[in-house]
């Protein structure tokens, strides 16, 4: 097998992190170009959606590539023996939407059930692509392949068997070519296999499985993630065999954009055209499902809208069917802006890092002299901001709308918790005649949830101390201030001149709403307007203010809004988020867009769950026990708890958590604190008491707060 390098690869002496005392092999590790420009390509465009080019991969009935529809997959999460229960969670998911479905086969009698399996869902006149899920078993591969339609390898335990974290010293750089040797070896009979069958491969690579070989040489990062894969396609390109796509899945969507787009610039470098199958690994708890569609829409969203991903799959800890219509709505996002050609004029874009993430840092507002007894520091938080749109409506009952704001509240009176709206936006004010409603705001004003509304509005209808939402053009030619408004939040549609946006260095304004204009493409304009402000140094917070009309659903609204703003977020552009979104409760929208900003690894107010999008592995009921670790550990904000039904990706994806749930055997739970497993076989029942007792024992507990009787908050 060629080595990596000889393929044409960045290699060299790499410029990386890893753990001490590792010795690095020179001549094969993977290192990034150096480059003028920070952003080597990675796709079609950065101002304008366009899929990139690929060949056709061959599913069965299925065809995946540029040239076809973004295809549709999900997972069953039966146990493979139980041939009719697969056989009717296959036709569930294929009547819902699925183009291919995956089958989890740890060995080989599940592989003898997957014949019977096919062989009844032809019967019953299905014939959707299935998926062999292979881990460990190169032999069950062997054996599936004669029967599915494509095998999924896992390049991290294929041939390096149990995942492990064992540090490997490679003094001698011919001792990783050896072992690249026995992963060739092992891996060229399914190669042929395939080959032979006109059997489809998926090389899927996963941030938390990547092998102790390859942990050693790049630790946990997406370069790892790349390299290990390519070994596993230089093997399939020796033996002329190209019916093959990738995938780099992670928990994290920040590191899985980064593994994609790394991915993808190394093809266009290599002149390499094989597809990508998208997907967020784990399904963050079937109670908190809004989370796992949101984070698979900042991930998958943000690559579909630079046109990467062929195929993709929403991993949810539901009931498999139920991943379909999200899928269905993030697909649509990647065709529509693929055909209608959605994105800005050219701009040339070199401040942005695609490489690595760093967060824009705006600067925070400081309190000055004429605030008078206003303390606008308030207004935006270091972590990121949230805001919530409030209507005349929501002021006809105080205390329900202090509660739907996030406010603690005490005989009445409102106070700032953690998940509390950091300010409000009211597009209309109630009149200085409306003495309770003016008495609500006054309350919210005192505990520093500031109110911003529209210049215009405030002129005709002052109140003391709100900010003023000022267009940057008038903002330019000068405005006077409303009676009683001390500060303005200038609002950006993204249409504006280069020189337009430059004069924001010189106003007054602790703030940026960046409210694209309707019709515009948000990811675009917004790159080109950051560009910009990263250029000249202008250093003002930016707050994304996105719309929706009152015919918008729910679900819709969680895939655009992660799509969109949560695509900027991955790369670090933005300081926070306003959703406006008349259709849902205000309530909702405020916790999805703190689930947008904690989804972007910014600001945390709840307890980080990472759990797996069950499949035949799981050794337990995944969706209950779930369920029962969120009820007593979700009062942790800044704590991360993984969720694993089994070891497959259990101890990598404690990479991401402070503390692990992982199935060991039947009916017996590991916990672990980091990625050391440290209570091994606890029955299940007693598995989650213990998890609480280990959070105890690391001192990051918190009783939860006993909240005092409130009086009933109810519509009348």
């Amino acid at each position: 097998m060629a080595p990596l390098h000889a393929a044409g690869l960045h290699l060299g002496n790499a410029r990386m992190t890893r753990p001490s005392g590792l010795v690095k092999a020179s001549s094969t590790v993977l290192e990034l170009p150096s480059n003028e420009l920070i952003i080597p390509k990675y796709c079609e465009s950065v101002n304008q959606t366009r899929r990139r080019p690929t060949r056709t991969v061959k599913i069965g009935s299925v065809n995946v590539g540029s040239k076809h529809k973004i295809a549709l997959q999900t997972m069953t999460t039966t146990d493979t023996n139980d041939v009719q229960a697969t056989v009717d969670q296959v036709k569930k998911c294929a009547d819902a939407g699925a183009d291919m479905v995956r089958i989890t086969v740890q060995g080989k009698r599940e592989a003898r059930a997957c014949f019977k399996i096919r062989e009844q869902l032809l019967k019953d006149n299905y014939d959707t692509p299935l998926v062999a899920d292979i881990h460990f078993q190169p032999t069950v591969a062997m054996m599936v392949s004669e029967c599915f339609q494509k095998i999924r390898v896992n390049p991290g335990n294929y041939a390096d068997g149990r995942k492990t974290f064992e540090e490997i010293n490679y003094d001698d750089p011919q001792q990783f070519e050896d072992e690249r040797a026995f992963i060739e070896e092992t891996f060229t009979p399914l190669v042929l296999k395939c080959k032979e069958l006109g059997t489809a491969m998926r090389i899927g690579t996963n941030h938390g499985s990547l092998s102790a070989r390859i942990l050693s040489f790049y630790g946990d990062t997406p370069k790892g993630m790349v390299a290990s894969a390519f070994e596993f396609a230089e093997v399939c390109r020796k033996h002329d065999y190209h019916n093959f796509l990738f995938s780099m899945k992670a928990s994290n969507p920040l590191v899985m954009v980064q593994a994609y787009r790394l991915l993808a610039e190394e093809m266009y470098t290599l002149n390499w055209d094989y597809p990508l199958h998208l997907g967020v690994t784990g399904g963050y708890l079937a109670g908190e499902g809004e989370d796992g569609r949101m984070k698979s829409a900042i991930g998958i969203g943000a690559l579909l809208m630079d046109g990467l991903g062929d195929t993709i799959r929403v991993s949810l800890t539901e009931d498999p069917e139920y991943e379909m219509d999200p899928c269905q709505r993030l697909a649509n996002i990647g065709t529509t802006a693929d055909s209608e050609g959605w994105g800005v004029e050219p701009f040339e874009e070199i401040t942005r890092d695609t490489h690595s993430f760093g967060r824009r840092i705006g600067e925070l507002p400081v309190q000055v002299e004429t605030d008078g007894e206003y303390d606008y520091r308030a207004l935006l938080h270091r972590d990121g901001t949230v805001y919530s749109v409030v209507t005349l409506d929501d002021l006809k009952q105080p205390e329900l709308l202090y509660s739907k704001l996030g406010c603690k509240l005490a005989v009445g009176m409102p106070f700032k918790d953690i998940a509390t709206s950091d300010c409000i936006i009211m597009p209309k004010l109630p009149p200085a005649d409306a003495s309770e409603a003016r008495k609500a705001l006054k309350r919210l004003q005192e505990v520093t949830v500031h109110v911003l509304s529209p210049i215009s509005e405030l002129a005709a209808n002052p109140l003391p101390g709100a900010v003023a939402m000022v267009p940057l053009k008038q903002a330019i030619a000068g405005v006077t201030l409303p009676q009683g408004c001390f500060r303005i939040a200038v609002v950006v549609d993204g249409t504006e001149s280069a020189d337009e946006i430059k004069a924001i260095k010189g106003l007054d304004t602790p703030l940026v709403l960046l409210n694209t204009v309707a019709g515009a493409s948000r990811v675009h304009s917004s790159r080109r307007v950051f560009e910009i402000l990263s250029r000249n140094e202008i250093n003002t917070p930016v707050l994304h203010y996105i719309q929706y009309d009152s015919s918008a659903v729910k679900d819709e609204i969680v895939m655009n809004t992660g799509s969109w703003v949560g695509g900027l977020l991955v790369d670090g552009l933005g300081d926070g988020a306003v959703v406006e979104a008349p259709s849902m409760d205000l309530e909702s929208v405020r916790l999805m867009t703190f689930g947008l900003l904690q989804g972007s690894r910014m600001r945390n107010i709840k307890t980080e769950y990472v759990s797996c999008p069950s499949c035949g592995r799981t050794l337990f009921n995944l969706q209950e026990v779930t369920d029962q670790i969120r009820t007593k550990t979700g009062h942790l904000p800044g704590v991360a708890i993984a969720v694993m039904g089994c070891i497959v990706n259990g101890p990598g994806e404690m990479a991401d958590a402070d503390f692990g749930y992982v199935g060991g055997a039947p009916g017996k739970i590991d916990l672990y604190v980091g990625k050391e497993v440290v209570r091994r076989s606890i029955p299940n029942e007693e598995a989650c008491d213990q998890l609480v007792e280990l959070i105890k024992e690391h001192g990051r507990w918190v009783e939860p707060e006993v909240k005092e009787e409130e009086s009933v908050l109810v519509a009348a």
